[in-house]
């Protein structure tokens, strides 16, 4: 005899159960979201420009000082190419994850010709869509939970909350003082049980614009080698410099290929914000741990844009160089009109942002969000808190 059941067979052991003559009320759907979406708070950049899109829809003239994108196009030829590269039907598919060979090799030879780097264009460099998503994968490859990284302070959200979605924790250092950060993260090694794991490092600084040297990249493997650190650097502000400024690559330190990757993107100084294209370049256990995850999100980038990315880095190094000059003639302009303000502002050597104390009375009354929606709510102007 069979203990198969088979629902069109009545069990005659089984009591006889009455059905009821009405269904009953159902419950209210109720959806339950995971505890990490709980820790996020809201995207600060989020509240800004939902109120900059309704004031520019009701017609008022906002200036748009917020976020670090870029408001020039790319070069023409950067332009044409993918015009070009999508008009060919073999383009259309699925790509690498890890971004087409060519585009890697090329990303090699930037490295080489501008840092003096040697990568290994196979295993040592993968293509994102953008920095922040290869950052934010980058963080679900290196911890998990009980896992600590040491971020700078003031952050960039993803620089914070990349860690807290993959159930790690943070220790936040302010970055003002390039030797006191580092002094401080050998305080945090020595004195946080368990040792904290990662180590985040941003130069020039965002949102800050802090730099440092070449000689604190030494000092960074250094401590990453004496405290089993792996290093992130998010480098996203690498073609963008001031008055002779040079940002040094933190691959650029003997032993940095050991302990850490750095991060890369075309997406400032290049003009290429909405195209997402950036780079992974460095140690190759932390590059193929980043690629497998990777492998498990996405396709990697349309490759028509990879292929006038290719183009790009190649042959756009002087149209980059004039970018940060324009950048830089903003940024007298922005200093210069602060100061007649009575606002307390130095111009900063590298980056899109000038980073200034909320001037008083307002400093001693309301939060830097605050004080932000004030100017957005009351003068058209949007910045970042």
């Amino acid at each position: 005899m069979s203990d198969t059941f088979n629902p069109d067979t009545p069990n005659i052991d089984a009591p006889a159960i009455d059905s009821p003559t009405t269904d009953p009320e159902p419950a209210e759907f109720e959806v339950k979201l995971a505890s990490r979406v709980d820790r996020l708070p809201p995207y600060m950049f989020g509240r800004i420009n939902n109120l900059l899109y309704q004031k520019r829809r009701a017609g008022d003239d906002v200036i748009d000082l917020g976020m670090g994108n870029p408001s020039d196009p790319p070069d023409p030829i950067v332009v044409q190419k993918l015009n070009d590269a999508a008009a060919d039907i073999g383009n259309h598919g699925y790509s690498k994850s890890n971004g087409i060979t060519n585009l890697r090799r090329e990303v090699a030879s930037k490295y080489h010709r501008k840092y003096g780097v040697r990568l290994d264009p196979e295993g040592e460099i993968i293509a994102c869509l953008g920095s922040k998503e290869g950052f934010s994968h980058m963080c679900l490859a290196l911890m998990g939970p009980g896992d600590t990284a040491i971020i700078p302070s003031p952050y960039f959200p993803v620089h914070m909350y990349g860690v807290i979605l993959a159930s790690g924790n943070v220790v936040a250092l302010d970055v003002a003082d390039p030797d006191k950060f580092l002094s401080n993260v050998a305080y945090t090694c020595e004195n946080l049980t368990p040792r904290p794991k990662v180590l985040i490092v941003n130069y020039p600084h965002n949102p800050s614009s802090a730099v440092i040297e070449g000689d604190f990249f030494v000092e960074v493997v250094r401590l990453a080698k004496k405290y089993g650190l792996m290093v992130i650097h998010d480098f996203a502000y690498a073609d963008v410099a001031f008055d002779g400024y040079v940002p040094p690559s933190f691959l650029s330190a003997p032993g940095a290929k050991d302990v850490g990757v750095e991060f890369t993107t075309m997406s400032k100084g290049y003009n290429m914000a909405g195209w997402r294209v950036g780079f992974c370049a460095g140690n190759a256990d932390m590059v193929r741990g980043l690629g497998t995850i990777k492998g498990y999100y996405d396709y990697g980038m349309f490759q028509a844009i990879q292929i006038a990315a290719i183009v790009a880095l190649r042959e756009t190094e002087a149209t980059v160089a004039k970018q940060s000059e324009v950048y830089q003639s903003r940024r007298d302009v922005l200093v210069s009109g602060l100061r007649r303000l009575g606002w307390n502002v130095n111009p900063p050597k590298a980056g899109m942002f000038v980073w200034a104390e909320v001037p008083e009375p307002w400093k001693s009354q309301m939060s830097t969000m605050d004080f932000a929606m004030m100017l957005l709510e009351d003068g058209n102007v949007a910045v970042s808190p």
